[in-house]
């Protein structure tokens, strides 16, 4: 009932905004009105057919990439109709406010007031906006990479940490790809910048650990000095998914475990790693998912990874979610020098002009969304992810690869 009720309401839009699309046309060609017409109505259809498909479970069957961009399409069609629909009834009512004035006031037929042009082709280039710049993140930036480059000044650094070269990235959802190609070319940019460590901050998948097992043999070509380190993100722990026993999220999760070691990358769960660099001890501390959201599990335990640590040269925490930063990191853990954060994707929509401008819709829900922050003598980096979850592209936030230098 939910399913018919849901697509009643669309074919209602379809058709609404349909009488703008054919006013539009009355002056176009016969030929060209045929070939928009049928576009238009092409979108109604294969809604139908998804949908149709969806409630009979056969998607299950699809090719997930395939199906996710096939859902997003629609919801970008339906999301410009919604904007035009709503123009529409911005000029339907003041049709009908006209006609009710020209009734009471005897000073025109009723009805006789026509549409307008002008609010109709508003509409539809309104609603063009959204179809447009979506469909372009979708086509052009779900794979373009771009390396954000910082230096850190971190108060009484040994000398010999100086330049150390810390290559950091986040939230892959492998099971989000489609290609390989530009993978390899990103795995290529991360190794010509010769980092000293590569940090990855969680969610390597989006539910399931096989997601991953297709681009081992491209994620493990990365390289660095003194080794590759990651941690868990709330999409690795397989919660989102109807498990048929514990016993088979408890495989999945032991598969998991097992993509990380064929990785070569050093996993760390509330545990850390003392690196012998250049004379001085650099603490490497992972944790868990640690949130501050009750929507997003807290597993992490930094008490634990601190112990054991605590006379290293230089701190730098992993921990998928940046929240856990102000919520416990800066209170209670002051030496830690750095956290390394992802999470957040940057919403994977929004306006950056880097050193003017940034802003994206996720900036109210999270205070620290994307790039670096500072409180006191301690940082924070929130990298903008380097896959893409739900909607398969990104507009004006970009994939990132990060890359710090400590100064």
């Amino acid at each position: 009932m939910r399913l018919l009720i849901l697509l009643a309401v669309l074919l209602g839009i379809d058709l609404y905004v349909f009488q703008a699309i054919r006013f539009l046309a009355s002056d176009w060609s016969a030929t060209t009105r045929s070939v928009v017409f049928g576009l238009y109505w092409t979108i109604p259809i294969i809604l139908i057919g998804t949908l149709v498909m969806v409630s009979s479970g056969q998607q299950i069957d699809w090719n997930k990439p395939l199906f996710n961009f096939l859902r997003a399409f629609l919801f970008i069609a339906y999301l410009s109709k919604f904007v035009i629909g709503a123009v529409l009834l911005i000029d339907d009512v003041r049709r009908l406010l006209f006609t009710g004035y020209q009734s009471i006031a005897g000073t025109g037929t009723a009805g006789n007031i026509s549409r307008s042009r002008f609010l109709t082709q508003f509409g539809v280039l309104l609603g063009s906006i959204p179809f447009v710049s979506l469909t372009y993140g979708i086509i052009r930036n779900p794979y373009r990479y771009k390396l954000f480059a910082k230096k850190i000044n971190i108060p009484n650094l040994p000398e010999a940490l100086k330049g150390l070269k810390i290559i950091q990235i986040s939230d892959i959802h492998s099971g989000s790809f489609t290609l390989k190609e530009p993978i390899k070319r990103a795995i290529e940019m991360i190794n010509e910048q010769q980092p000293d460590l590569v940090f990855f901050t969680g969610d390597l998948v989006n539910n399931e650990a096989r997601e991953m097992e297709p681009f081992i043999d491209v994620f493990d070509k990365i390289e660095a000095r003194h080794g590759v380190y990651s941690v868990l993100g709330n999409h690795d722990y397989g919660d989102y998914v109807r498990w048929d026993s514990l016993e088979a999220k408890h495989h999945n999760m032991q598969r998991l475990f097992a993509t990380h070691r064929q990785l070569g990358w050093d996993l760390l769960r509330n545990e850390h790693r003392l690196l012998d660099i250049n004379g001085h001890q650099v603490a490497v501390l992972g944790v868990e998912n640690y949130s501050a959201h009750p929507r997003f599990p807290k597993y992490g335990d930094l008490t634990a990874a601190y112990q054991g640590a605590e006379h290293a040269s230089l701190k730098l925490l992993l921990s998928h979610d940046p929240t856990h930063w102000e919520d416990q990191v800066i209170k209670d853990f002051q030496d830690v020098a750095i956290t390394f954060s992802g999470h957040t994707h940057g919403m994977q929509f929004g306006v950056e002009i880097p050193g003017w401008f940034k802003w994206s819709p996720i900036q109210y829900i999270y205070k620290q969304w994307a790039g670096l922050y500072q409180r006191q003598d301690q940082y924070l980096y929130v990298n903008r992810g380097f896959g893409f979850l739900g909607y398969p592209g990104r507009v004006g936030i970009l994939p990132e690869i990060t890359m710090l230098e400590l100064v």
